[in-house]
């Protein structure tokens, strides 16, 4: 029987860019996208989902940066790939018959409007999936950055970081099969321990306002829809204050 906790109301998933690429080369791949969508669709059945996608499935800042591009035009670059992500994702729930729309905190007037917290919360309380592009509008910030704080704006009571693996291991599990898998830590312990959950502005963040953290396989089957039940699935990270 599934241990299950109080069920979220709204929650905000931080998604890389990554995870909606296929074969090598293909930076959107439209069975993967298929895929996604309606594990995202049938979790906001459950409860109010907010979307951060990261742009690294087509580039990255940190990697750009140089040969006479500067590190804060390479990062705005990389925000500006995280409008197409969202773009992308928002029509492929659409088509899968849930409501859903894109915010930037860059807007593209044409394509994508404004972030705002007034737009995203009445999005979300009308049951769309709001698509939160654009980072945090901000170079030098990651998009795990990005989602704590828009969850912190947005009152969410939990970020799901949704990863390749079903949750947070002592060491890589794919160079070291036996590593351990944690089912709890405090954000404190996850910065002695080193384990790169997020970057450490995201966990210093969210360990102040006491946001919690669940990371999970967004590749295995229903893992999204049971976080957003409340169900016991991947690795939760709370604040010091609440272990």
């Amino acid at each position: 029987m599934q241990e299950c906790r109080t069920a979220p109301r709204r929650i905000v998933v931080k998604l890389s860019g990554e995870a909606l690429g296929g074969a090598p080369g293909t930076a959107l791949d439209a069975a993967v996208l298929a895929r996604l969508a309606a594990d995202v669709a049938a979790a906001a059945k459950k409860c109010e989902i907010a979307l951060v996608i990261g742009g690294g499935n087509l580039l990255r800042g940190a990697t750009l940066a140089g040969d006479g591009i500067a590190r804060t035009t390479a990062d705005h670059m990389g925000m500006l790939a995280t409008i197409i992500n969202a773009l992308a994702f928002r029509d492929v729930l659409r088509g899968l018959g849930a409501p859903a729309e894109a915010l930037s905190s860059h807007a593209v007037a044409s394509v994508v409007e404004g972030y705002s917290v007034q737009r995203a919360d009445a999005l979300l309380r009308s049951g769309a999936v709001a698509l939160l592009a654009g980072g945090t509008g901000n170079p030098l910030f990651t998009t795990d950055t990005a989602a704590i704080l828009r969850a912190i704006e947005l009152g969410a009571s939990l970020v799901v970081k949704a990863t390749k693996v079903d949750g947070v291991y002592a060491a890589d599990p794919a160079i070291h099969p036996d590593a351990a898998r944690f089912d709890a830590l405090t954000y404190g312990e996850a910065m002695e321990k080193r384990l790169g959950v997020v970057d450490l502005t995201a966990m210093a963040l969210a360990q102040e306002y006491g946001l919690p953290m669940l990371v999970c396989d967004i590749n295995a089957p229903g893992a999204l829809t049971k976080a957003a039940a409340g169900a016991k699935v991947g690795t939760r990270i709370a604040a010091d204050s609440a272990k």
